[in-house]
């Protein structure tokens, strides 16, 4: 298992070239990246796996990854981002997403202080 993180310019599954990061959590990181096949930029998600994990837990997480991509995959909801890809590299699972240009809910927070109870 590979435990240290991409880097801009990291191309994932031979297409998905990463160009900045978007955000950051205690599972990975979310890139904004350049998939080359079809000219189109998408959001791809780096899952950073705990160290040390068994091989067998990593197996098991990495198919329940899989289940829940194809479960989102199948969602079409204008406030549900679409999965369009998996990839396996370097011992990891990376999800390809939907790139939304939109802030997150910590910068609104930041920015517009707490939401109204309705907004939420």
């Amino acid at each position: 298992m590979h435990s240290t993180r991409a880097a801009p310019g990291t191309v994932i599954g031979g297409r998905y070239a990463l160009r900045t990061a978007v955000g950051h959590g205690g599972m990975g990181t979310v890139w904004r990246a350049a998939d080359t096949v079809l000219r189109r930029e998408v959001a791809v998600k780096e899952v950073v796996l705990p160290p040390g994990l068994a091989t067998s837990d990593a197996e098991a997480m990495f198919e329940r990854m899989h289940r829940e991509a194809r479960a989102a995959a199948g969602l079409s909801h204008p406030s549900v981002v679409q999965v369009f890809d998996v990839v396996i590299e370097d011992g990891r699972p990376w999800i390809v997403m939907e790139l939304l240009d939109a802030r997150s809910l910590a910068d609104m927070v930041i920015e517009d202080g707490p939401l109204a109870p309705r907004a939420v």
